[in-house]
């Protein structure tokens, strides 16, 4: 086991882990870091905790400091400064013709560089706007091309559900998505109703989608042939949260509708999956 804290760089971030360096440290604290970058600020998420070894990567950089009033002034300033910068750098680039609009903008703790991000529909030739860029700011640049979902992380806003983005608020990172997940829990598939703001299939698609899985697995699909208490039918519908299936049973004399818990209910055969279905899986 090894003894270590996790630090965020950004709200709703990934959380990378540092040595404590024999600093009692609480959960929510700032403090100075070395990473790859070079000297950071950043916010602990837990306080001193052991984990795994196979978890950390080696070497694991030290925790240099809490972070000191003078800290916390440097890093606001470095905030107000990153905004201007953000605005520059978006006039330069349409100075210079190129279709890329500016996210962010973020100096780091020691202002020895700046990191722009930005989006754009295919890849964008910026050296010359680097080159330009470094002569005005006179520190290292470097740019990063990011996706609308990584936009819609630092950008935040409001969901079709009325509250903040999941992946703005409490997503560290983003999981695959995939229209199957939309079929499974019977959504409708129009695009402006399984999407979220940032043009791509809403995250929270993938929360339920392990319960959906478990129920299908276990939930007879309409067509099949059953055994009943009140004997043998073919099921209608289903009823996959409540696990309840209607069930057409015809007798010598007569075709009823019943209703009848899972639960209450033995396959006798199951349907064929149709080749239309196959096809659309292949396609997904």
């Amino acid at each position: 086991m090894t003894e270590v804290v996790g630090v965020r760089f950004k709200k709703a971030g990934k959380v990378y882990y540092f040595d404590p360096a024999d600093i009692i440290i609480d959960p929510e604290t700032p403090v100075i870091v070395e990473t790859s970058r070079g000297i950071e600020l950043g916010e602990t998420s837990t306080g001193n905790i052991s984990v795994e070894d196979e978890k950390v990567i080696q070497p694991l950089r030290k925790v240099l400091r809490i972070a000191t009033e003078e800290d916390l002034r440097i890093n606001r300033e470095n905030a107000v400064k990153s905004k201007d910068a953000m605005q520059i750098c978006q006039r330069k680039a349409d100075e210079f013709g190129l279709e890329m609009k500016i996210i962010d903008a973020e100096y780091t703790f020691d202002g020895s560089k700046i990191l722009f991000y930005f989006t754009a529909d295919g890849r964008v030739d910026f050296r010359e706007l680097v080159k330009d860029l470094a002569s005005i700011f006179r520190v290292r640049i470097e740019l990063r091309q990011i996706g609308v979902r990584d936009e819609a992380k630092m950008l935040g806003g409001i969901g079709i559900c009325g509250r903040p983005f999941c992946c703005a608020t409490y997503l560290n990172e983003f999981s695959p998505v995939s229209i199957k997940m939309a079929k499974e829990q019977n959504l409708s598939l129009s695009p402006t109703k399984i999407s979220g703001t940032c043009g791509r299939l809403m995250c929270c698609l993938r929360y339920e989608q392990e319960a959906y899985t478990d129920l299908l697995e276990k939930t007879p699909k309409a067509g099949t042939l059953v055994k009943t208490p009140d004997g043998e039918g073919t099921v209608m519908e289903v009823g996959l949260l409540r696990q309840r299936l209607k069930v057409l049973l015809t007798d010598e004399n007569e075709t009823v509708a019943k209703t009848y818990p899972v639960s209450d209910v033995t396959v006798i055969r199951r349907t064929k999956p149709q080749l239309k279905k196959r096809r659309d899986t292949e396609e997904e």
